[in-house]
């Protein structure tokens, strides 16, 4: 596994550097939906992606956000889920915090795990069983156990509806941060103490960022609780999710069930 996983790194990094010839220069913008942007850059990525990885495991189903979803992925033991750019907007306004996310899916729990971020020149890493590691350094999840005195890092677009407000009484500090992905790296890197949202994700958001908290001591959970088993027909996780260590999640979660009455 350990060889996969270099060989996933070494995807991941083309895929960014494939991004960074676009990244601070002008861009044609289309839109997926209103708040859903779209760029070459996510399509180059995307196609160069499955490429590496399918040749990788040619066994493995496939899951992208820029991919038509092929629903014999179903069918697969193995799958990989993979977002070519997390933080398109961040990407488009030229803000260095969007990431190349791939994570490896086995039996419905992701087992390898790479978070890229090209602009910083960031790599997170994880197989299952060995820990998490940031540019090659072995990283935990933070061990504060008291809301008020945590940072948690949060989405810039939910903080500008004012959908963080209610809980900024509750917390130490409050970070706008680009990409799902890259929030949840940052936790399981100790960066930070706390992610949470309140807006529904897709596995492909958050399926990379999930093993690297696991494996650095931490865990993610949906609104409900619950631990996300992966490669499901709806990829939607509805509600939002937290992740940082058990305490906080378990503290978050029960503020946002609070706020939800």
């Amino acid at each position: 596994m350990q060889a996969q996983l270099q060989q996933a790194i070494a995807a991941a990094r083309e895929a960014g550097a494939l991004t960074l010839q676009y990244f601070g220069g002008p861009l044609e913008v289309t839109y997926k939906d209103r708040n859903d942007p779209l760029t070459t850059a996510d399509l180059q990525a995307d196609a160069y992606l499955k490429k590496a990885l399918q040749d990788l495991r040619p066994d493995c189903g496939w899951l992208s956000e820029e991919t038509v979803d092929d629903r014999q992925r179903l069918d697969k033991e193995a799958v990989w889920i993979v977002d070519p750019i997390d933080g398109t907007r961040e990407f488009v306004a030229g803000i260095p915090e969007y990431v190349v996310a791939v994570a490896l899916v086995e039996g419905g729990e992701p087992t390898l795990a790479v978070i890229y971020n090209p602009a910083q020149e960031q790599v997170f890493a994880a197989v299952s069983g060995s820990g998490t590691f940031h540019n090659g350094q072995r990283v935990f999840c933070s061990e504060v156990q008291s809301l008020s005195q945590s940072t948690a890092v949060v989405s810039r677009s939910e903080t500008k509806r004012g959908g963080i407000d209610p809980f900024r009484s509750h917390l130490g500090e409050i970070r706008p941060v680009g990409s799902v992905a890259y929030k949840l790296a940052l936790v399981a890197a100790g960066v930070c103490d706390l992610n949470f949202s309140i807006q529904d994700k897709n596995e492909w958001d958050v399926c990379a960022g999930d093993l690297l908290v696991r494996e650095a001591g931490g865990l993610m959970h949906t609104c409900g609780h619950q631990v996300r088993t992966y490669n499901q027909a709806d990829t939607l996780i509805p509600g939002g999710l937290a992740a940082g260590n058990a305490t906080l999640v378990s503290h978050i979660l029960h503020l946002m069930h609070e706020q939800k009455q």
